[in-house]
């Protein structure tokens, strides 16, 4: 490279920067010896802020525009001023790049359960995870703070930190919230948005924000989810007694039809002689029109041939499985309690610590009813015994 060259160098100095990482925030500007030329052009583009290190001091922020760095309150670094240095200026001037675009699509999440009081289910476990956006505010504030003098500062190298924000301030808005478990998923928006008020302020002192946060998914623990299925499964079934019956039909229909089973033969053998005995009882009720001890022919009516042994007696119907015994849950100031009993249902009904107004529930039924709109129920409340006579008076 010639003189005239070097000469060009020295004299046209262009400051800007780009970046196609999508996770860089701070970026510095090397030059060597981090001399800033007087009359230099500083090109700070949208998205972008610029910060003026002098002399290990911060100086200024550019915001967007193109400057020109030859006021007076910008030092002269011209290396051509100093020719006893060899080139080398003694003053010392960098310039930081700070994004202050959005990051997005970060994600959170709990890494313990936390433990909250639920007013149906009591204590519970959840889990939670979503997305969150971090965008610098104070660009002045982010590099005093957190970047330092670091030349490349990414995202990575903060996330862990607000994660842990948002988790501990997570954590204490949802057991505070007093929201039920089985609400939460109607509540994510409200969530998100309390979180992030929360968390503005503590963020704010590293000249950040969070614009967006975002709660995907509330889950509880795999155990407790199995239950709560299987409790929607018997809110389904509804009558577990003809459900039972169902299912035993089912089983030995299948059983029948399976070759070569000693369990299949002896069903099909069992629903044969059934079947025979409804046809035994069936002819016995018939011809009704005929005389007891009767028959009748041509002659007329004639007395029917003793019989040489009695007819086989049929054998009685196997009774009807009883009645499944109902269950109660009582929902009061908005807590619940029981199961109880009908017997104890009965019991709370006379002490008067059951009311027709009184909020029920049992497995099978739709949602809460008062106990007075109840079938079951509503006889507790008419068989009550009569009050006491009055007392006899004194001295009798």
């Amino acid at each position: 490279m010639g003189i005239f060259d070097f000469l060009k160098g020295e004299f046209i100095d262009v400051i800007h920067w780009t970046d196609d990482t999508r996770d860089t925030m701070v970026m510095r500007f090397e030059r060597e010896g981090h001399a800033i030329k007087y009359g230099a052009k500083l090109t700070v583009r949208e998205g972008q802020a610029a910060v003026f290190v002098h002399e290990g001091q911060l100086a200024d922020v550019f915001t967007p525009g193109l400057y020109m760095l030859e006021t007076n309150n910008m030092p002269v670094m011209t290396t051509l001023q100093h020719w006893d240095h060899g080139f080398q200026s003694p003053f010392k001037s960098e310039i930081y790049f700070v994004a202050t675009t959005r990051f997005n699509d970060l994600k959170w999440g709990t890494k313990n359960p936390i433990m909250c009081r639920d007013p149906e289910f009591g204590p519970v476990r959840l889990r939670a995870f979503g997305t969150y956006s971090v965008r610098v505010v104070d660009p002045a504030r982010f590099l005093t703070e957190i970047v330092g003098t670091d030349g490349e500062f990414t995202m990575d190298e903060i996330s862990y930190q607000i994660r842990n924000i948002i988790v501990q301030e997570f954590s204490r808005a949802i057991a505070s919230s007093g929201i039920p478990v089985l609400d939460m998923a109607a509540n994510t928006a409200d969530l998100g948005k309390l979180v992030a008020a929360e968390i503005g302020p503590v963020v704010a002192e590293y000249g950040l924000s969070i614009p967006e946060l975002y709660v995907e998914n509330i889950s509880l623990p795999p155990a407790v989810e199995q239950a709560m299925d299987k409790r929607t499964q018997m809110g389904i079934i509804g009558d577990l007694g003809r459900y039972t019956q169902f299912k035993a039909a089912e089983a030995m229909e299948a059983a029948a039809k399976t070759p070569n089973s000693g369990m299949g033969a002896g069903l099909g053998m069992g629903m044969g002689m059934s079947m025979a005995q409804q046809m035994g009882q069936a002819m016995q009720g018939g011809a009704p029109s005929q005389a007891a001890g009767q028959t009748t022919g041509p002659w007329g009516a004639r007395p029917a041939p003793a019989a040489s042994h009695p007819s086989p007696q049929a054998a009685p119907m196997a009774p009807p499985p009883p009645p499944v015994e109902h269950v109660w849950h009582i929902a009061e100031n908005g807590q619940t309690s029981g199961p109880y009993s009908k017997a104890r249902m009965g019991r709370m009904a006379q002490e008067g610590q059951l009311t027709r107004d009184t909020h029920v529930w049992t497995p099978g039924q739709d949602g809460w009813m008062r106990a007075g709109d109840v079938t079951e129920l509503a006889q507790l409340f008419t068989i009550l015994p009569p009050p006491p006579p009055p007392p006899p008076p004194a001295g009798s």
